[in-house]
């Protein structure tokens, strides 16, 4: 099973995100992730294969520090696609919607292919990617991240919890 963690606060999230990450991490997870929206309202994504120690060094390595005020993060076990940082969560959709996922979607081949014809592209192997990219797609209608989600899930079939931002 995998760990999800979500943040909004009025400082920068990515170190309490860590910590939070850290306080999950109770048995060897495979890879782990976070996301923050920027004060420039864009995404910034850091992912890494192994412990979430790894995660930590990843980021006090960068140049630019991840900075946000609204952040998601992600300890993962693997259901779909191998450990690799790739497939490691968070997934975003057309730099609208990211997604953290813990469970399994039992149908994410079938939505996936429909997707694919949609013109989605695919960057990972997880089922996870799907449901951003669900997501997106209801956004288009101009509803709201809310309506979007909602209608979105309808078409996932399995056991999930999801952490979302926009």
């Amino acid at each position: 099973m995998c760990g999800i963690i979500g943040i909004a606060s009025n400082k920068s999230v990515s170190s309490n995100i860590i910590q939070s990450l850290k306080k999950l991490e109770y048995r060897g997870y495979d890879s782990s992730g976070l996301i923050v929206l920027s004060k420039e309202n864009t995404f910034d994504r850091a992912r890494s294969v192994g412990k979430v120690i790894n995660l930590e060094k990843n980021l006090n390595e960068r140049k630019r520090k991840i900075r946000g005020k609204i952040g998601i993060a992600h300890t993962r076990w693997a259901t779909h696609g191998e450990p690799s940082s790739i497939n490691a969560h968070p997934h975003i959709s057309k730099n609208n919607v990211s997604v953290v996922h813990n469970g399994i979607i039992e149908n994410y081949i079938e939505l996936k292919n429909k997707q694919l014809k949609q013109g989605y592209e695919f960057q990972s192997e997880t089922d996870t990617e799907v449901i951003a990219h669900a997501i997106d797609f209801e956004l288009q209608s101009k509803k709201s991240l809310l309506e979007s989600v909602k209608e979105a899930v309808f078409a996932l079939k399995g056991s999930y919890g999801l952490g979302i931002i926009s």
